[in-house]
């Protein structure tokens, strides 16, 4: 598939804005099935490590 233009390579025969926004969104969640699991890991290694810290205070 070729283009005239670079606009028209974002107008996607006036499907750009659908195509686009898929992209979009697919993106996101590809973002988000990475960044989440860190986070959560991330923060249960600080609860543990706060909970062990209690423990040993005891």
């Amino acid at each position: 598939m070729s283009f005239a233009s670079f606009a028209d390579f974002l107008a996607m025969g006036n499907h750009g804005a659908y195509v686009w926004s898929a992209y979009g969104i697919c993106l996101a969640v590809l973002v988000l099935n990475v960044l989440l699991p860190l986070q959560a890991k991330r923060r249960y290694l600080q609860d543990e490590a706060r909970r062990m810290r209690r423990e040993e205070s005891r």
